[in-house]
């Protein structure tokens, strides 16, 4: 019994500890950005990261859970509004909905944004363009769009 208490400080510890070791700026306590793909489709921001994961912190998922890895994630995106829509020890993908602003007539704005660690590899995708950055903890300047209209088809005069 003591040595599973001993275990288990020793684990608690670590990750305490952990954050401070973590001076690359890519780097988020157990958290290694690789990069980040925005795909803007009408106001929504559709967002997948790459990333790495410590050797030691694999085993705490599977104790408690990726909630941790989760927050840590939101807190790396640094948007308040993300939807998970999945996540695993490589990868995830989030939701913000009303990332861009509207102007009417299928025409956005994606606002510039900071990011909470320099993203080696920041791809933003509109269906006109895709920009991409290294090396970039912030989308600069921001960028216009025009939405892929989906055109209601009128199935009534079909024969």
């Amino acid at each position: 019994m003591r040595a599973r208490a001993v275990a288990l400080l020793i684990l608690i510890s670590v990750c305490i500890v952990a954050p401070a070791f973590a001076a690359n700026e890519d780097r988020y306590s157990y958290i290694t950005v690789e990069d980040v793909q925005i795909q803007l489709n009408n106001g929504t921001a559709l967002i997948h990261v790459n990333y790495t994961v410590d050797e030691g912190t694999r085993f705490i998922f599977f104790l408690f859970g990726k909630q941790d890895l989760k927050n840590k994630l939101l807190k790396i995106l640094n948007y308040d509004d993300a939807q998970m829509i999945h996540i695993d020890l490589n990868s995830a993908e989030f939701s913000v909905n009303n990332a861009s602003f509207s102007y009417g007539n299928g025409i956005y704005w994606y606002p510039s944004h900071d990011f909470n660690v320099v993203i080696p590899t920041l791809t933003v995708k509109s269906p006109q363009v895709t920009r991409n950055l290294t090396m970039a903890n912030q989308f600069p300047g921001g960028m216009g769009y025009f939405a892929h209209e989906e055109i209601p088809l009128n199935v009534s005069g079909l024969k």
